[in-house]
């Protein structure tokens, strides 16, 4: 467990103070593990940077806060790429806003989101829900942030837009949906993806075979059959794994246009998605800790309409599936796709029929405690792994590098402090979210993150959060550059 010194000074500090003063603090002989190595070093922190890092720090500035991290793995905060807050559905509004998501976040080990923005009005510019979106984060983030643009419609105008939110606004990715609402059709999709290759940004897109689902939706309820578990049945696997193939072809239409295919649940998909890296197209691929953890099952449980979510849950041996590859390096990202609905209120829209309850779930705050029980801790993959799929390829691939997800001279002091000897079972009263409850009740971890850093501030300690609204920044990202990838 680690322990925090201080050398500061008994005289009481105003924020107005402290704020133009020098931040510093030393991590000491925590286990360093960044995306290549780890090894046993000192960190020194000043004004929210890295300062040093080296086997021991032996000059260490005054007022200096000293974290004892022996036995502790210290690695980059957690960069989570796919949230949903504050978000309206048309049916409901998601029952996290950036308080009370960021806030779960940091007591998870994450230090960054990039929220996936809901859809505006119809017709609406790009900068319209950005500037929604930023109002809903500004003073109330309690970690740094960032947002993917919604692509809703396509015409000269939006097609136009899209240098502006890369070059000005710092926004280099885009969200392009093949159902909901504002589905793209394939003419729209192509040439969104011809201008985003165009202006040096990332298309990210959610792939479910729209018509496909509506019949058999359709036929279902025609049926009578409206509980939970038709919810899967009406959008299986194929209907994802279609929509990916078809999402590579267009793009390998458009010139190679980079793609990022998010919350991949089976493996089909991630088959196509291989073949299309096999033949060097820049595919990238991103699942959650639902598809990794949970299966269909669920939908047999009286409290199933829990487990609503899109894509569904998928066959216990799709699990396996996606476990083998972010082994072998096919799947590049965890996420979470964290969009929360109260279940003894907003899911039970949902129980008489399975199609009128709003889709997602929470998941931000276990993210990095889970995958890192379930992927370092049962030997599945390396610390180092785990840093490259949570936080090192996110920053990467979102153009965030090396301001985030590095140990680096200069890098932003983001980090969380895993203690691989603490055990805890997850229960929905130790988290931090607005729901009430938690897909992951009674699961066990081992290793939990006992301290979140970020910008060189703890923002959660043992399990409490200790960070402030509104500490979160916006931070612009780069332009799209597979090259540095």
């Amino acid at each position: 467990m680690f322990s925090a010194a201080s050398e500061k000074t008994s005289k009481p500090q105003s924020d107005s103070f402290r704020q133009f003063q020098p931040r510093t603090m030393l991590l000491r002989q925590g286990i360093v593990v960044d995306h290549r190595q780890e090894q046993k070093a000192d960190i020194l922190i000043i004004d929210g940077k890295i300062a040093e890092i080296a086997p021991e720090i032996h000059t260490i500035p005054k007022s200096c806060e000293i974290i004892e991290a022996t036995g502790l793995y210290v690695m980059p905060g957690g960069i989570d790429v796919h949230t949903h807050f504050n978000i309206d559905v048309g049916i409901a509004r998601s029952c996290d806003d950036f308080l009370s998501g960021t806030r779960s976040a940091a007591c998870g080990g994450t230090t960054m989101v990039i929220d996936h923005m809901g859809f505006g009005p119809k017709g609406c510019s790009l900068h319209h829900q950005l500037n929604v979106y930023q109002a809903y984060a500004k003073d109330t983030a309690a970690i740094d942030y960032s947002f993917h643009g919604v692509i809703q419609h396509v015409n000269d105008d939006i097609l136009g837009e899209m240098a502006s939110m890369v070059e000005e606004e710092g926004i280099s990715s885009f969200k392009l949906y093949l159902t909901y609402g504002y589905k793209l059709d394939d003419a729209e999709v192509l040439k969104a993806l011809m201008q985003l290759k165009q202006v040096g940004a990332l298309a990210t897109v959610h792939p479910e075979n729209d018509a496909a689902i509506a019949l058999r939706r359709a036929q279902l309820l025609e049926q009578g059959k409206t509980q939970p578990k038709y919810h899967a049945i009406s959008r299986p696997l194929e209907c994802e794994a279609e929509a990916i193939a078809r999402m590579i072809n267009l793009a390998k239409l458009a010139g190679d246009a980079p793609l990022y295919i998010v919350h991949l649940s089976n493996g089909l998909g991630l088959d196509y998605a291989r073949l299309a890296r096999n033949n060097h197209q820049p595919v990238w691929v991103e699942t959650c800790p639902q598809y990794l953890i949970l299966d269909d099952s669920c939908y047999e449980k009286e409290d199933a309409l829990k487990y609503i979510l899109s894509p569904p849950l998928r066959p216990a041996a799709e699990r396996e599936k996606l476990w083998a590859g972010l082994v072998d390096g096919s799947i590049d990202t965890i996420a979470t796709d964290h969009c929360s609905f109260t279940y003894h209120e907003q899911k039970q829209r949902g129980k008489d029929n399975f199609s009128a309850c709003p889709n997602g779930m929470p998941g931000v705050e276990t993210r990095m405690p889970l995958m890192f029980s379930e992927g370092v801790m049962k030997g599945r993959f390396s610390p180092s792994r785990f840093v490259e799929l949570t936080s090192y390829l996110p920053a990467k691939l979102f153009g965030l590098y090396p301001q985030k997800g590095a140990l680096q001279v200069g890098s932003d002091a983001d980090f969380v402090l895993f203690d691989p000897e603490q055990n805890v079972t997850i229960t929905h009263d130790l988290l931090h979210d607005n729901a009430d409850y938690t897909p992951f009740e009674n699961i066990p971890t081992q290793g939990w993150p006992v301290m979140t850093i970020s910008r060189g501030e703890v923002v959660a300690r043992n399990r409490e959060f200790t960070g402030q609204a509104g500490n979160g920044r916006f931070i612009p990202r780069k332009a799209f550059d597979a090259n540095v990838l």
